[in-house]
């Protein structure tokens, strides 16, 4: 068992929380936009003096590794690099959609979500991630938490997971389930979950794991798993191209 320190800034969520033999201890969460970098320190120390322990104490930093936004992930990365570099602590690198996917679970039984999937063969969660224009990053679970197509970036379109949908339940969440919506949203197969944000919540029972199994990131080389190469957009300052 652990005392772990969990970051997720892959979305426009900055999330830390502080978990303790899989049990959560305390969390800090905001959906400001552009805020991570101003907060994620002052929210790790909310936690650790919330709980009422030292920075010392916690066995690994646990951190969203991706996909997701670019400049989020390099400020949840550098921040877990930093301080198991002065901590001497080992880090914890996490699939954003992993940890989704097990959010959506944690959500329906929390919810006691009676979905009548007797005529169908698995209930299908989908986290999306918004990827700018009517791209998202995806990827399907099946009610097992085991990853069943792997995570793409990909254009939502009328045909978008129609090898799945014919027979099953599926569960989209996440900001990118806005684009599926206009195509799928009155499929009797489809559900939305709108309430769901991402959460370093989401992310304990993968990280306690991990952690069991001592399956570690390295720090000189760990780098997030950003899935397209970032694309500065063109200057706005006057003169500027």
């Amino acid at each position: 068992m652990a005392l772990l320190l969990l970051l997720e800034t892959a979305t426009t969520v900055c999330s830390v929380a502080l978990a303790k033999d899989g049990k959560l201890l305390a969390i800090r969460e905001s959906s400001e936009k552009n805020s991570h970098a101003a907060i994620i320190t002052l929210f790790i120390d909310e936690v650790l003096k919330e709980a009422g322990v030292s920075m010392h104490e916690i066995d690994a930093v646990a951190v969203s590794e991706g996909p997701g936004s670019y400049t989020g992930l390099r400020i949840g990365v550098a921040t877990a690099k930093g301080l198991c570099y002065a901590l001497d602590k080992p880090m914890i690198a996490l699939g954003t959609l992993d940890a989704m996917a097990a959010g959506i679970s944690c959500k329906l039984q929390i919810a006691n979500c009676n979905l009548q999937i007797t005529n169908y063969n698995l209930q299908l969660a989908i986290p999306l991630i918004d990827a700018r224009r009517m791209e998202v990053y995806s990827a399907v679970y099946d009610s097992a938490g085991m990853m069943i197509r792997e995570i793409r970036a990909e254009i939502i379109d009328e045909n978008s997971f129609s090898e799945f949908i014919k027979e099953n339940i599926l569960i989209f969440a996440g900001d990118g389930a806005q684009k599926c919506k206009p195509f799928l949203e009155h499929h009797e197969h489809a559900i939305f979950l709108d309430d769901f944000t991402p959460s370093a919540e989401y992310m304990i029972p993968l990280a306690e794991a991990k952690f069991k199994e001592n399956r570690f990131g390295d720090l000189a080389y760990f780098e997030p798993h950003y899935l397209k190469e970032f694309v500065a957009g063109l200057p706005k300052v006057k003169g500027l191209r």
